[in-house]
């Protein structure tokens, strides 16, 4: 698929700079951590552990686990992301008298089943430890809700005593969650470049979260059979953990008001003359609808189209900078490569309002825009849920969601 001039040099360059990986917080990370209390080294995973304020052995613990991504977890990235932003959310944990349990994975992109092993680790680890009989609280950011979940289902499906109180999840993906199809195309269709865009959405937890995937980029989008086998493996174990009480935000509205992402609209566009051509689009609605122009490296431009999605990446939820970090990853590149880009839009719906807080599917356009806030509360898999003021990046550390969250920590 590459040219056999210019392609070699760009798969060079591609491969040395930093990949296109679609993921929430910081890119880059310049703060050091406060050294944990401990560390534990557990089954495909690591905890980070901060004691409450003033104390020295613990007590009252709440397991937060990390989200998708791609590599391990990093004491580095959490704290960055949980501690440094405009909410220092581990600082108010510790605070309130509670002991934070950061929850990392070896490897974020892998099948949240096998994370699942690192939670319940985790947690028994934890009430195993414990000084007192102060119940926990689990739950964790995005992909890390559907970890925590599975993981405290399958103990009370196995008999096993959590010893947890309350259950919450921060924007996590309940109903699935969106990367466009366009963008998904454009890792497969540079995939002979730099396979590693391709292959973090081709990873087992990238098919299990997509309502919508594609494994090539000429590909038609459906559910994946891995994300077939991963509800079914939900559904084994009751779906949901009974025990404790169960609560989640989202980054979305309630109102039904989408992110104002026209649907259609042009986002990303090749301008140096290796791309030129290239027109990734904010998915519209619709049959035979084209979602992507692809030409990189090559002479022929090659056309994506899709029938019957909703307007998913305009929708209300919580948005991920996917189209912006695409173009910033290829204007990184030596301009004489040809692989310059424009974003005209940066962000795209990731995680849908009614999928964060579990109250319908988001497969249809009605779906997707239902003005939660006029719903009965009863109607959500979740016993309490509070949505945001406003669309904002998906699991965006605010004091809106974490004060609302702490106030019900037990």
């Amino acid at each position: 698929m590459s040219d056999a001039h210019i392609g070699p040099q760009v798969s060079v360059a591609l491969r040395a700079n930093r990949p296109v990986i679609l993921a929430a917080g910081p890119r880059e990370v310049k703060v050091d951590p406060l050294a944990p209390n401990e560390v534990w080294d557990l089954p495909g995973g690591t905890a980070w552990v901060y004691f409450a304020t003033g104390n020295d052995v613990l007590t009252r613990p709440v397991i937060l686990a990390d989200g998708f991504n791609s590599g391990p977890s990093t004491l580095e990235f959490s704290w960055a992301y949980l501690e440094s932003g405009d909410y220092a959310l581990i600082s108010a944990l510790r605070d309130s008298g509670r002991d934070v349990v950061l929850l990392g994975f070896q490897e974020r992109s892998a099948s949240i089943l096998d994370n699942a092993e690192a939670a319940t680790a985790a947690v028994l680890r934890a009430v195993a430890q414990r000084r007192g009989d102060a119940p926990l609280a689990v739950g964790g950011f995005s992909m890390g809700g559907l970890v925590t979940r599975y993981a405290l289902a399958k103990l009370e499906s196995e008999g096993i005593d959590h010893e947890t109180a309350l259950y919450w999840s921060y924007d996590s993906p309940h109903r699935g969650a969106s990367v466009p199809v366009a963008l998904q195309a454009f890792a497969h269709y540079i995939r002979d470049l730099d396979s590693r865009f391709s292959d973090q959405m081709n990873s087992p937890a990238a098919r299990e979260l997509l309502a919508w995937h594609i494994a090539e980029w000429n590909d038609q989008p459906a559910i994946s059979q891995d994300r077939r086998d991963f509800l079914l493996a939900l559904d084994e174990v009751g779906g949901w953990p009974r025990r404790p009480r169960r609560i989640g935000v989202a980054n979305g509205v309630g109102t039904g008001v989408g992110n104002g992402n026209a649907a259609g609209a042009l986002a990303v566009q090749g301008l140096g003359l290796a791309i030129v051509g290239t027109r990734l689009n904010v998915q519209p609605a619709g049959d035979d609808q084209l979602v992507a122009a692809l030409r990189v490296v090559t002479t022929h431009t090659r056309q994506v189209h899709t029938s019957g999605l909703p307007t998913v990446g305009s929708a209300p939820g919580g948005t991920l900078d996917g189209f912006g970090i695409l173009a910033d990853t290829l204007n990184a590149l030596p301009t004489y490569l040809g692989m310059r880009a424009q974003a005209h839009i940066r962000s795209h719906c990731f995680v849908p309002a009614v999928s964060a807080v579990a109250i319908r599917d988001v497969d249809t356009e009605e779906a997707l825009y239902t003005p939660v806030d006029t719903l009965d509360p009863g109607e959500s898999e979740l016993d309490e849920f509070r949505v945001a003021s406003r669309n904002e990046e998906h699991t965006l550390i605010t004091e809106e969601l974490c004060s609302w969250l702490i106030e019900r920590l037990p």
